[in-house]
């Protein structure tokens, strides 16, 4: 007797903690964000201020965590209607975006089948069927007279599976990880988007203003041509000084012809941005004549950036949705309940169907589990552990290349903002030389290859200057790309 109590007592507190065994073994491994190297502050980011002001006023905020936070419309930094204009009509109508809005929705809708399995499914059905056995089936003579059969029947039925071991639990914690990372990349198409519109714009206007340098340029070359025709036709030159002329007049024109060609290259492909054809899309020309609409951008701390750019959001939520499938693996080792439920009717006259009289049901519960596999199940749980390795890689090396997108579009921009500030002081030199070697030339003083160096000199000095102008604004676009976009609405 005392043996059987003590086998009780001892089965009382085993199978509490077989069962806790159990469950532990099958679930999904708690998820943890894995360790990355952060560093305190971005390198090039220098004595960057809470709120940064541009030379026209404009205010940019840094952002604030999390990635729930809207989204701000940050191409209104640039003050530029045009821009905003063609933002607008590629989120409208860009064929990419639709596509990355396309995966979302089906994210979305796998996540709904997920969730579908944690109800009862019930459904009905209703029929009917006719036959007529075989003598023999009914243990009558052979060729004994057997009439045929109609039978009727409405049913409702019931199943669900009990989540035992939490296999229901982690399917729908993968698929709801999964629309996660869909809307996160669906995000970071779109920001990918509106920066790459922003880019190809101020390249375009970059393109503008060089033909507006050539056009000054090809203008003079022009005037060049007529004083030194005039001259050689009365002799004060020879024909050294007009075939110079002519050919630096060629070779701007020829300049020209090749910049007109790239601009219309760069407004093709703003139109496939803006999911229009390109036979039917114009862009107005607009020189970009000044850097003063550039705004400031403050990089912010590093450890922003893990919550604010999308791709790293994405990277976040699909080890969520690894991790949650090795309890998916896990819980297909043990176990699964099912129950089920079938009533209605059953009559040989369809009026009957639904009298009380003519009811039947029936009940059952199914366990099932697998006993061999050949290590089939062993293997699948493998292959998820490797899948969420792969995931914790793939999101390090995602936050790497982050940090290095910001550190190099910082650089970016200290190095250029130090270029330019040079090149406005070559172009105002290279401007006075032009109109010195102009007047030394006019006067007898100076030989016409002396003018011709100062006006090229000139030429590709004022286009460098333009050149560093669209570098800095597209440097600034992919700035603030690399920082995740804009935040809420300050500006």
């Amino acid at each position: 007797m005392k043996n059987t109590m003590t086998t009780i007592s001892m089965s009382k507190r085993v199978t509490p903690l077989l069962a806790a065994l159990m469950l532990t073994a099958c679930a999904a491994p708690e998820f943890k964000l894995p360790a990355v190297d952060t560093p305190f502050a971005f390198k090039e980011s220098g004595a960057a201020t809470d709120e940064m002001t541009a030379a026209d006023g404009t205010r940019w905020k840094p952002g604030r965590p999390a990635e729930a936070q809207p989204r701000g419309e940050w191409w209104l930094a640039f003050n530029d209607p045009a821009l905003s204009g063609l933002i607008d009509a590629a989120t409208m109508a860009n064929q990419n975006l639709a596509v990355a809005a396309a995966r979302v929705k089906q994210a979305r809708a796998i996540a709904g089948i997920a969730k579908a399995d944690r109800i009862p499914q019930v459904g009905v059905n209703a029929g009917a069927r006719r036959s007529q056995p075989s003598p023999l089936e009914l243990g009558y003579p052979k060729g004994a007279k057997v009439n045929p059969s109609t039978i009727y029947q409405a049913n409702l039925t019931a199943s669900y599976e009990v989540d035992l071991f939490g296999r229901v639990a982690s399917g729908v914690g993968a698929a709801t990880a999964d629309a996660a990372a869909s809307e996160a990349t669906y995000r970071s198409v779109l920001l990918s988007l509106q920066a790459d519109v922003a880019r190809t714009y101020f390249r375009l206007c970059e393109t503008d203003a060089e033909l507006v340098t050539l056009a000054e340029a090809v203008s003079l070359r022009e005037k060049s041509v007529q004083v030194n025709r005039r001259r050689f036709e009365l002799g004060d030159i020879g024909e050294f000084d007009l075939s110079r002329a002519l050919t630096e007049l060629s070779t701007s024109r020829a300049e020209t012809i090749g910049l007109r060609k790239q601009r219309v290259t760069n407004e093709h492909a703003l139109a496939v941005l803006l999911g229009k054809p390109a036979s039917d899309f114009a862009v107005d020309v607009n020189p970009l004549l000044d850097g003063a609409f550039l705004p400031l951008i403050p990089a912010g701390l590093p450890s922003t950036l893990l919550e604010r750019r999308p791709d790293i959001v994405a990277a976040q939520r699909a080890m969520v949705g690894a991790n949650a499938r090795i309890g998916v693996a896990r819980a297909v080792m043990f176990p699964a309940l099912n129950l089920s439920a079938q009533g209605g009717g059953l009559s040989d006259t369809f009026a009957d169907v639904f009298r009380w009289s003519s009811r039947s049901w029936v009940l059952g519960a199914l366990m099932s589990m697998p006993v061999i596999d050949g290590g089939r199940n062993k293997a699948n749980i493998r292959r998820s552990e490797a899948v969420l390795e792969e995931s914790v890689g793939a999101y390090r090396q995602s936050v790497l290349v982050a940090f290095a997108d910001v550190e190099d579009n910082l650089a970016g921009l200290r190095i250029l903002a130090g270029q330019a500030e040079q090149i406005e002081g070559a172009v105002t030199s290279a401007r006075r030389s032009a109109v010195l070697a102009q007047k030394l030339y006019d006067a007898g003083r100076s030989s016409y290859l002396d003018l011709l160096d100062s006006q090229r000199n000139l030429s590709v000095v004022e286009r460098s200057a333009v050149q560093l102008r669209g570098s800095r604004a597209e440097t600034t676009v992919a700035l603030i790309r690399s920082l995740g976009g804009g935040w809420g609405g300050a500006y």
